[in-house]
């Protein structure tokens, strides 16, 4: 079959698709590569750790070290800057989810130029009782910044606030999922558009092939994955 010359075929077409996912997949092993040379990864299954939502994990990935780190700093802000330009260039301003992302929000907000405002799991209890510090005008297109997405639940409460002061959230960008299945049905369901950096698969990826977990934790790790809501529960 011929093309008409200037139009790209399926051939062609797919072979930059792949050669996008294969640049993407480079990313993230490097990115899970930088956190694990700054000790972020945390594997402690005699100790677990309990997050927000209940959860009991072994594993626990913090990526806001990275803001200590000059360098690394940096290299966060530009590749937030580059997912948001890629896949949100309408975006007309940033929003923060406190804690963990109100400082790499602003880092985005000031390379991009653009408002700043961070989102508050609840109301102040004194003064304004804000919920949102800072300013969005009604109709403006927010790109919400994320540190880590576990269940997703802090983070689309975020998204709800932005929504009910009328405001459009274009989509959200993070550093590190853990790719969980309620937390990609919840994306799903609130509309939102997520992009993350890195996520469990390859930080456990390069983990392995790094040696920097142990071969035995590689077990507790899948057990736990099996059913993160469930482990550890008599």
């Amino acid at each position: 079959m011929q093309y008409h010359k200037g139009i790209i075929g399926i051939k062609e077409i797919n072979s930059i698709i792949t050669k996008n996912e294969i640049i993407m997949d480079l990313l993230k092993k490097e990115f899970a590569s930088r956190l694990m040379k700054v000790k972020a990864i945390k594997l402690q299954p005699e100790n677990p750790f309990t997050w927000a939502s209940g959860w009991k994990s072994p594993f626990y990935c913090d990526n806001r070290k990275t803001l200590s780190y000059p360098d690394l700093r940096n290299y966060v802000k530009l590749e937030l800057v580059h997912a948001v330009l890629e896949n949100f260039p309408e975006a007309e301003a940033v929003a923060g989810v406190a804690t963990g992302a109100i400082a790499q929000g602003a880092l985005v907000a000031d390379e991009l130029n653009l408002p700043f405002v961070y989102v508050r799991s609840k109301p102040k209890d004194h003064g304004l009782e804000n919920l949102i510090e800072g300013e969005l005008k009604p109709g403006m297109k927010v790109v919400v910044v994320e540190d880590l997405i576990s269940t997703g639940g802090s983070s689309l409460k975020a998204v709800e606030a932005i929504r009910k002061n009328c405001c459009e959230v274009v989509g959200m960008v993070a550093s590190y999922t853990y790719g969980f299945d309620v937390a990609k049905k919840a994306f799903e369901e609130a509309g939102v558009k997520l992009i993350t950096l890195t996520d469990y698969d390859h930080v456990v990826e390069q983990a392995k092939e790094t040696g920097y977990i142990k071969p035995e934790h590689v077990e507790v790790l899948n057990e736990w994955r099996k059913d993160p809501a469930n482990w550890m529960k008599l």
